[in-house]
């Protein structure tokens, strides 16, 4: 009954044209700001979708590195061990370290050795964009560089093929010894491209060349890394730590990166209030609207009270017309905001400025807890600003005239 009441005050004709005019304003605002919200936070998922799936395919799911020293020893009873852990997809050994890489020019890049299996644990190789991913071997050492390295460097890969020279320092040398670096000679065989931290950082190449650069023993790393279902990295996680024990740290791929992912979700959530305010401001409209056509019916309410109405159905009726103009707009902006989720998805309408490897457009990701978000979120304020207009048409004496 009080609903037909709303909806019959909604939709009849008010002796003052401005009451509809308001009510379509508040109306519109609301759809706005619904809009607005779902859009903004599909884009938001839509980046962090992407930056995920980057970061995803240069870090490990999970990763293995000594808690205290540079480098970790594993023995062939805990390789034995690790093999048996059924979620583990594929792993393969590391040794990273900082180096001087010298051609046409120089710089300093994070060379990366990496044993056979390293494809099956990163989707690295995809992103060759010249060349391929051939790291040679310990005699005939390849490199595969990040963009920027190749840039930095004078290298590329497309013209005849000079090599480049790696600078380690050799942690055997006395302090004042002039051989405290050690040098060889690699060929540059590809170059990937995924974004500007890792392709201005490191380079690749193959695992035994690099221990031997280094000096390592067989059984020293500086990492092992781990592919395996995203459900499946706590397991995965806290078996390797029972079985390596505390002389090392287990990562999985959101503790690698901690800050990255907090700021994705601090940025998402800023907006997200920021947005908020728009449908505060189309609040402010609803009350207008409501407290005008408070005006408007006060002989209805005088009559309603007459024959027995209480406060709480009075004040029912109007808070259910204030639900009655978010829920049109609410259902409007649901609409609108889908609809162009859904033509950016696929057809790319709204391209990104410059140029990018990667893509060239805005991506969308829409989620149903988005919806219900955005849907607590109206209901909650149109709840509030009509609740005051609703007890004040309530406890208001109105006189038949």
């Amino acid at each position: 009954m009080n609903l037909l009441f709303a909806w019959r005050y909604f939709r009849s004709k008010k002796t003052t044209n401005a009451i509809n005019i308001i009510a379509w304003i508040s109306v519109t605002a609301i759809a706005v700001g619904t809009a607005s919200l779902i859009i903004i936070l599909s884009v938001f998922n839509g980046f962090e979708e992407l930056v995920k799936s980057l970061y995803g395919d240069f870090y490990a799911s999970v990763k293995v590195v000594p808690a205290k020293r540079k480098t970790l020893h594993i023995n062939t009873h805990q390789i034995q061990q690790i093999k048996a852990i059924k979620n583990i997809q594929a792993f393969d050994f590391v040794v990273e370290e900082k180096a001087l890489l010298t051609g046409a020019s120089q710089t300093i890049v994070t060379v990366k050795g990496v044993g056979d299996h390293y494809n099956s644990v990163n989707h690295i190789e995809q992103y060759i964009r010249r060349g391929s991913f051939d790291l040679g071997n310990v005699e005939y050492p390849s490199v595969v560089m990040g963009a920027g390295i190749e840039n930095a460097v004078g290298a590329n890969i497309l013209r005849v093929l000079e090599p480049l020279t790696l600078y380690f320092p050799n942690k055997n040398a006395a302090f004042n010894s002039t051989e405290g670096l050690n040098a060889f000679n690699v060929l540059p065989s590809g170059t990937f491209v995924i974004q500007q931290e890792f392709d201005n950082k490191y380079i690749f190449t193959n695992l035994p060349f690099l221990k031997y650069m280094l000096n390592l023993k067989a059984d020293e790393f500086s990492a092992i890394e781990f592919r395996t279902d995203l459900k499946a990295e706590q397991i995965v996680q806290k078996t390797l730590q029972k079985i390596l024990g505390p002389s090392v740290k287990v990562l999985t791929r959101y503790e690698q990166n901690p800050s990255l992912y907090a700021v994705m979700q601090t940025e998402k959530w800023v907006i997200y209030a920021i947005l908020s305010l728009i449908l505060v401001v189309a609040a402010f409209n609803m009350v207008g609207a409501l407290t005008m056509l408070v005006l408007e019916k006060q002989k209805d309410i005088a009559v309603l009270k007459a024959m027995g109405a209480d406060e709480q159905r009075i004040s029912a009726i109007f808070l259910l017309e204030g639900l009655l103009l978010a829920g049109i707009g609410t259902g409007i902006g649901f609409a609108l905001g889908g609809t162009i989720c859904l033509l950016q998805d696929y057809f790319h309408l709204l391209k990104l400025g410059g140029s990018t490897f990667i893509i060239d457009h805005y991506p969308v990701k829409s989620y149903a807890t988005d919806y219900l978000l955005v849907l607590v979120t109206v209901t909650t304020i149109a709840v509030t600003a009509a609740w005051f207009t609703a007890r004040k048409a309530s406890v208001q004496l109105y006189a038949l005239r």
